[in-house]
């Protein structure tokens, strides 16, 4: 049962007897902050106070007299200047608890009007191997799939994969005239990624020497004249002249500078291939390698017989290096349908949105212009070249035509959100706009130096690599821990798995416990830390509980089958209790923001309950059979709560650490 949902259908229902227009402050019923206000806490009297002249107490006690919650909770209080203070009672507490014995959902409450919901998440570019910058998407996306299906949403996940873009025009050429061939017979997907990064290396020396670099320099020389004209102008007498004279020279100063230092970066980057005698050999010898891609991917679209050829042969070996990569991570997903799939259908969008009047020729290419966006979105580049956009707008075209969705969310990095922007505003104009359109960003994961996590050799880490560390780490040291037992427990065996599941929640839990949308610095001896709001805590916490039923030797299926009452008389029975009953708010919270950080907090919070619990009141040595079979039935409820959360997220539990 839902019950913050519950509370605020009953003050809805009295609202509105006071005034029809108010129902909206049901909203303001919340989980209290402080258990000394109750377990809830409804702030409305004050703005409805405000909104009928009368005073916030005066309108709390009407809603008090109105409020029908007396099989929820004890009697409604009062506080302050109108606040209402909501505890759940004892008998309403034991019932539910006691209905989630047998209950194999935990009281999860389905959504009352469930959707259907195509989630977009991950999507690689195939031709690279994965790396720490698809972890965030991955996951967050898997769970965000599994919290709602739970909820009893219909949820279709769809990789979106870049198997089809400009890459595969820098690694056809890079086989065609660079390949190593013995490195592709003995690894293929790890030559293909270098010819990926050589070529794009090539590429971008030549249009930093022949446009960035000189552009840069003409943009310094016009900001060194500005500022110098600003620094002859006369003395200003007026303050408030004098000052924005000042702010203007200011910003004209920190514009050199940064383009100044734009200019040491696109230096260092030529010198680094001219400072290498093979890479210099190289640039020179492919002079107009730009050119000579765009050619390839031109080829490969227009269905070139080799090109084609060399494409089916390179993408088979790319899906398997990736999919290995999704079993280690337990991630799976409904269809994979690549940016190729897509490929006759662009010139049917260019089409229809050029009848619908939507297309603006600016300079060859065709755009849409966006109000309020000053970028053309272009959907068809002036060589009659697709683009993303054109591959995003024929994805959602697809997507609704097959599955008629009521939202389309796309778990993308924060990056991209002009990207999005713009698309989901040429999908509106398109017709698409009675579908929720959902752009879940995220932040960066950046090393200890707050920059994005790289190896020393600045290149992006392996996500293959980060879980292989992640993995040693948990068992140097689960078998450390094992080995300062007087008599270790876990077999050689069960120690590898205990660490594949330690090491890969751990990663998987640091990035899934920080709030979306926030930068996180990526720590290994953090994340497998066995304290505070980490996956080592909560699985521990898991197997702690566990270690009860072995120790006493209980028989888990005849508990919950034993008809035992659950008793509440301690106050971190009635804490453990509460907790246990708020799963469904919850993932409630996941689902209404997308973000799984609501999960990771309400299970700590639970494992946080349950330890001041286990220090509070004995379980095996409780005072008679009744409390120790009650005692037992929450800690069977509260390993099973913890397992379920952390299933949602992905995350498997160990009986034992």
């Amino acid at each position: 049962m839902n019950i913050l949902a519950e509370l605020r259908s009953r003050f809805r229902t009295a609202l509105a007897d006071l005034d029809p227009a108010a129902i909206e402050y049901a909203e303001m019923v919340l989980p209290s902050q402080d258990a000394k206000f109750g377990d809830y806490q409804a702030n409305c009297a004050m703005p409805l106070g405000k909104r009928l002249g009368k005073p916030p107490r005066e309108i709390a006690g009407q809603l008090v007299e109105l409020l029908e919650v007396s099989d929820l909770c004890d009697p409604p209080e009062i506080a302050g200047p109108g606040f209402i203070n909501l505890r759940i009672s004892k008998e309403f507490l034991v019932t539910q608890l006691q209905a989630m014995v047998q209950d194999k959902s935990l009281g999860v409450t389905p959504a009352d009007k469930p959707k259907t919901i195509v989630l977009d998440y991950s999507a690689p570019n195939v031709a690279k191997p994965m790396h720490v910058g698809h972890i965030r998407s991955t996951v967050i996306g898997a769970a965000l799939y599994r919290v709602l299906q739970a909820l009893g949403h219909r949820v279709i996940s769809d990789n979106h994969i870049g198997d089809w873009g400009t890459q595969f025009g820098m690694i056809i050429y890079g086989f065609k005239n660079l390949v190593d061939e013995q490195a592709f017979a003995k690894e293929p997907v790890a030559e293909l990624s270098r010819l990926y990064r050589l070529v794009n290396q090539l590429v971008d020396y030549h249009d930093t020497k022949d446009n960035k670099l000189p552009a840069v320099e003409k943009q310094i020389i016009a900001a060194a004249h500005q500022l110098e004209q600003l620094h002859d102008s006369t003395e200003l007498e007026d303050p408030k002249a004098r000052k924005a004279h000042n702010r203007q020279l200011q910003q004209a100063e920190n514009q050199l500078a940064q383009l100044r230092e734009t200019l040491d970066g696109l230096r260092k980057k030529l010198a680094a291939v001219d400072d290498d005698s093979a890479l210099s050999a190289l640039a020179a010898e492919h002079t107009g390698i730009g050119q000579a891609v765009l050619a390839e991917t031109a080829k490969l679209h227009a269905g070139d017989t080799e090109n084609r050829g060399l494409w089916e042969q390179f993408l088979p070996a790319c899906l398997e290096s990736m999919d290995a990569i999704y079993m280690r991570l337990g991630v799976t997903f409904d269809h994979t349908l690549g940016e190729s799939f897509y490929e006759d259908r662009l010139a049917g969008v260019v089409e229809e949105l050029n009848n619908k009047n939507l297309i603006t020729e600016s300079e060859g290419a065709k755009c849409i212009f966006i109000d309020g966006i000053d970028a053309p979105f272009i959907v068809q580049k002036q060589d009659g070249a697709f683009l993303y956009a054109t591959t995003d707008l024929a994805t959602i075209a697809y997507r609704v035509q097959e599955w008629s969705p009521d939202a389309l969310v796309y778990v993308v990095d924060h990056r991209q959100s002009l990207h999005f922007n713009q698309l989901f505003a040429t999908a509106r104009l398109w017709g698409h706009d009675q579908i929720e359109l959902e752009h879940v960003s995220f932040g960066t994961v950046l090393g200890e130096d707050g920059k994005p996590y790289k190896t020393r050799s600045g290149t992006a880490v392996g996500l293959g690599g980060l879980l292989d560390e992640a993995v040693e780490r948990a068992l140097a040291i689960v078998s450390a821990n094992d080995d300062a037992r007087d008599e270790p427990l876990l077999s050689a065996e069960e120690r590898q798995q205990v660490a594949q599941r330690v090491g890969i929640g751990a990663i998987k839990y640091a990035d899934l416990s920080h709030n979306r949308t926030s930068d996180y610095v990526f720590s290994y001896d953090k994340m497998l830390a066995m304290q505070g709001n980490t996956a080592a805590y909560m699985q521990y916490s898991y197997a702690r509980v566990r270690s009860i039923f072995a120790k006493g030797n209980i028989d888990l299926e005849q508990l919950r089958a034993s008809g035992a009452q659950i008793q509440i008389n301690e106050p971190a029975e009635r804490a453990l209790g509460l907790a246990l009953l708020q799963l469904t708010e919850a993932l409630e919270r996941v689902a209404t923001d997308y973000r799984p950080n609501h999960l990771t907090a309400y299970l700590f919070d639970v494992a946080s309950k349950y330890s001041a619990f286990f220090e509070n009141c004995p379980v095996l040595k409780a005072e008679n059979d009744h409390v120790r079979t009650s005692r037992l039935l929450l800690c069977d409820l509260t390993a099973r709560t913890i397992a379920y959360g952390l299933e949602l997220l992905g995350i498997e539990v160990v009986e034992r650490m």
